[in-house]
C-alpha cells in the first residue's frame, strides 16, 4: 500500500515528538528507537485526533513504525 508522503511524515514526527527523539526513520520500529509504553497513550490520541479516526488497540499495537502507523491510519479512513 503506498502511504501519503505528508502523514508519514506527520505520523513520524508526532512520535518522535511524544517520544522525544531526536531522529525516527518511517520504518524504524519506535520503541527501539526509545518510545515507551507510556508514550504510546498520547501516540494514540494525537493520531486518532489529528486524522479523526478510531484506531482498535490490538492494530496499533502490531504497527510499530511510523510507516505501519501511516498505512494503518490510511485504511482506517477508507472504511
Amino acid at each position: 500500500m503506498s502511504t501519503d508522503s505528508a502523514v508519514l511524515t506527520q505520523v513520524t514526527d508526532t512520535i518522535a515528538k511524544i517520544a522525544n527523539l531526536n531522529a525516527l526513520a518511517p520504518d524504524q520500529d519506535f520503541y527501539d528507537a526509545g518510545a515507551t509504553s507510556l508514550m504510546a497513550l498520547p501516540i494514540l490520541l494525537d493520531l486518532e485526533d489529528m486524522y479523526s479516526v478510531s484506531i482498535p488497540d490490538d492494530r496499533f499495537i502490531a504497527a510499530r513504525t511510523p510507516r505501519a502507523l501511516a498505512e494503518l491510519i490510511a485504511s482506517l479512513q477508507k472504511e
